[in-house]
């Protein structure tokens, strides 16, 4: 098992999606984010089955950062309630594995 996760979360538009993106690969909570653009997601929200066009994020981070991913992502995110699953990563290429490692801040690091 590694410390290493994925987060998924959904936005609204790409535009968007490229600006969290961006920011948290600024902030080196994130080592990349990839921006899937065009799903469509249907769920409950407020006593009724929604449907809209959205688009996913796929955030490459660590156990130790997910706080500070979260509460960044919360602050600058256009919905009320976003998306925030995080999914452990029990194993991956090596070289892969020490590159994300190279790119993060240590959880608390300014």
């Amino acid at each position: 098992m590694t410390d290493k996760i994925v987060i998924l979360t959904t936005c609204a538009s790409e535009e968007e999606g490229e600006r969290l993106g961006r920011m948290l690969v600024e902030a080196r909570l994130a080592g990349c984010v990839t921006v899937m653009p065009k799903g469509r997601s249907y769920y409950h929200w407020k006593g009724a089955v929604e449907s809209a066009e959205e688009c996913l994020l796929i955030i490459k981070s660590s156990r130790p950062l997910f706080e500070e991913v979260r509460a960044a992502l919360e602050k600058a995110h256009s919905y009320e309630v976003p998306e925030m699953l995080a999914i452990a990563v029990v194993e991956g290429a090596e070289n892969y594995l020490l590159w994300l490692s190279s790119c993060l801040k240590t959880a608390g690091q300014e």
